[in-house]
């Protein structure tokens, strides 16, 4: 018997609590980038919803984008009224969403972290988003992730 990694277990509960219709996929192997997901899931790497953890003057913001797209920082810090956006660092990620890069979720953290989605994702029917684990995604809606995440929608390129 295998036992589920614990941060699965805890998005599943979330999931489950904000009225979650989409199912969890535990793939086979660790897919470290949109692409490799978009191959083992299927679909095109656009549907791939990467939560990206960015750090501002010591604060988190969590950015969901198209795997089709990069994040404009300086675009992005200047919508949301932060002075600048950086890369966050791995112990970061880890303190404010309990989770790993490359398995952060939209939802699920130990405290609310401000969100905001990239409306590009709303050209798929499906789209696909880490489950607190690299090899745990979950199938959604571009409407009910934003209804999940209570994120705010803004263009990121």
């Amino acid at each position: 018997m295998t036992t589920e990694h614990p941060t699965i277990t805890r998005f599943r509960d979330e999931h489950a609590r904000r009225g979650g219709t989409g199912r969890v996929v535990i793939l086979p192997d660790a897919v470290h980038t949109a692409a490799l997901a978009a191959e083992a899931l299927g679909c095109e790497v656009g549907a791939i919803a990467n939560s990206l953890l960015f750090e501002a003057g010591g604060s988190p913001v969590l950015i969901l984008t198209s795997g089709a797209h990069r994040v404009d920082t300086e675009k992005v810090a200047a919508t949301v009224g932060v002075e600048s956006l950086r890369r966050a660092k791995p112990e970061f990620v880890r303190e404010h969403t309990g989770q790993v890069i490359g398995g952060v979720s939209p939802i699920g953290h130990p405290a609310p972290v401000p969100t905001y989605l990239d409306p590009w994702l709303r050209r798929y029917d499906v789209v696909w988003a880490a489950a607190g684990h690299p090899a745990a995604v979950f199938s959604s809606t571009y409407d009910e992730l934003l209804a999940l995440t209570g994120a705010t929608e803004i263009e990121v390129e």
